[in-house]
C-alpha cells in the first residue's frame, strides 16, 4: 500500500469514527494500518490527527517502538497519552525520554512541566524551561500563573514575586494592546495582595 493509499484509508477511518462513533471499527482499522506499515509512513499519515488521541496513540506506540529515540514521535505519544487521560506518571516518562533524544525540543519540556502534579514543582520545573528558553512566552506565561497559584495556595511570597517579575516581562514583550490590558489587570491584582 502506498504513502497516499495509507492516508486516504487512515481519512476514511477518522470520518467514519466521526460520523458513526464506532470505536471498534476505528481501532480494527488502525491495528490493520499499523500492521501494514513502517514506522516513517505511520507518523506522517498520523500527522493531522495529533490530537486525536484514539489515532495517535496507536499510531504513535508503534512509531516509538521502532524508533525509541524519536523525540518528535515520544512527543506525539505523550500528547495522545495526556489527551487521553493515561496519567502524568507515562506522559512525564515519555516527556523525560523525548528531552534525553533532544534536548531543544520545546514540547518536550513542556508535557515534563504539566506532568507534575505538586504545584511547587511544577513551578521550578517551568522556571527551568524559561531559563533554557528565554524566549518561550507560553513556557513564561504558563510560569507566572503556576507561581500565582502557588502564591495563593500557599502564601508564598517568593512565589508572588516570581508571578509579578514573569508577568512584567510578558508585559514588556506583548504586541497587541489588548494583552498589556489584560497583563496590567493581573499585575494590578497580584501587587494588591497581602500574604
Amino acid at each position: 500500500m502506498s504513502h497516499d493509499e495509507l492516508a486516504r484509508r487512515l481519512a476514511a477511518a477518522v470520518d467514519a469514527f466521526r460520523r458513526e462513533g464506532d470505536m471498534a471499527a476505528l481501532q480494527g482499522t488502525l491495528a490493520t494500518l499499523v500492521q501494514a506499515h513502517d514506522a516513517a509512513a505511520l507518523a506522517a499519515a498520523a500527522e493531522p490527527y495529533r490530537t486525536m488521541p484514539e489515532v495517535a496513540g496507536p499510531i504513535f506506540e508503534k512509531v516509538v517502538d521502532a524508533d525509541p529515540d524519536n523525540a518528535k514521535a515520544l512527543v506525539a505519544l505523550a500528547n495522545a497519552y495526556w489527551l487521553a487521560g493515561r496519567g502524568p506518571e507515562k506522559v512525564g516518562e515519555l516527556a523525560s525520554r523525548a528531552i534525553a533524544a533532544d534536548p531543544a525540543n520545546r514540547a518536550g519540556w513542556h508535557l515534563w512541566c504539566l506532568s507534575e502534579s505538586d504545584p511547587r514543582e511544577r513551578t521550578i520545573r517551568w522556571r527551568q524551561v524559561v531559563a533554557r528558553f528565554h524566549d518561550d512566552d507560553l513556557a513564561r506565561a504558563t510560569l507566572a500563573d503556576s507561581a500565582a497559584s502557588l502564591a495563593g495556595a500557599e502564601k508564598d511570597p517568593e512565589a508572588l514575586a516570581l508571578a509579578i517579575e514573569q508577568y512584567e516581562i510578558l508585559w514588556s514583550r506583548a504586541a497587541r494592546p489588548e494583552q498589556r490590558e489584560a497583563l496590567d489587570k493581573a499585575l494590578t491584582t497580584l501587587r494588591a495582595w497581602t500574604l
